[in-house]
């Protein structure tokens, strides 16, 4: 009667021989010695080793685009592309928006919108202590020295020619052309190649009627000035002005860069002049050597 329960209590801890042995000659070549525990053990480390190993090569290598419904590299480059695409078209409608209305506003003698901000009631601004940072101060003695002999002036544009011989164009930037104006290559205006992060000026007293960020060209500022002229600065790496901004000649808008996806190759400025919707050739006015 006390046999029994003492069998089935060690029925986990008895030993099984597992062996191989030649047909032929009954020779034992490989023998192991195993418990039922020991072997459920092996048998459950042995699964779980397998999923941890089929797992592995699917998530890091490109075994896990066999399995069905999942996207490919080609598809995955098309699903973020076509993302980025449409953000940039939600921001581009935004700006087009943004910039008919301050267009309107601006005709009809009004501020922009862009120009009224919502004010920070947490801030006390009688707290608020304004410091120069060496940046700032290296800018400033920058812009100081360059137009400490201007001798520019803004004067009205000659509208019976659209010449504008009589008119003083201060340069953007002073450096090497690499491309020049070309109409028939879809090319509007002149690339001066510059330093990283130089001044880039206002060419005409006027107002900015824009100032964003396109995917072709990069940061992009335009200037509205009198008589339907506007000058256009692209492929900036910072914007100093905003929309319904003022700016005089010669005044600092924006710092060189190579911004933009397309049409970049490198930093440098590209610079346009327009009258009454027909593109000029910016070296007939300005000197930028």
């Amino acid at each position: 009667m006390n046999k029994m329960p003492k069998k089935k209590k060690n029925a986990w801890s008895e030993k099984y021989k597992l062996t191989l042995s030649k047909d032929e000659t009954f020779e034992e070549v490989w023998q192991v010695r195993l418990t039922k525990f020991n072997f459920i053990v092996i048998l459950g480390s042995s699964i779980l080793l397998l999923v941890v190993l089929v797992a592995f090569l699917i998530a890091f290598t490109s075994l896990r685009e066999f399995i069905p419904g999942y996207p490919d590299v080609n598809m995955r480059m098309n699903i973020v592309r076509n993302a980025i695409l449409l953000d940039s078209l939600e921001h581009e409608i935004k700006v087009r928006d943004q910039y008919f209305e301050n267009m309107k506003r601006i005709v009809s003698g009004q501020e922009p919108e862009s120009m009224f901000a919502e004010q920070d009631t947490s801030i006390q601004v009688e707290n608020i202590e304004f410091t120069r940072s060496l940046e700032d101060s290296l800018l400033r003695q920058q812009i100081e020295s360059e137009e400490e002999y201007n001798l520019s002036v803004n004067l009205v544009p000659n509208q019976t020619d659209g010449h504008f011989y009589n008119l003083h164009f201060f340069p953007p930037l002073y450096g090497i052309i690499s491309n020049r104006f070309n109409p028939a290559n879809n090319h509007y205006g002149t690339d001066i190649v510059g330093t990283p992060d130089e001044v880039v000026h206002a060419a005409l007293g006027g107002t900015v009627v824009f100032a964003g960020w396109t995917i072709e060209t990069g940061n992009v500022i335009q200037i509205q000035h009198p008589d339907e002229l506007i000058t256009i600065y692209k492929h900036n790496s910072k914007l100093l002005k905003k929309v319904g901004m003022h700016v005089e000649t010669g005044e600092a808008v924006a710092l060189l860069g190579g911004s933009g996806e397309l049409y970049t190759t490198g930093p440098h400025l590209h610079f346009e002049i327009w009258y009454k919707g027909e593109p000029l050739d910016p070296e007939k006015y300005i000197k930028f050597q």
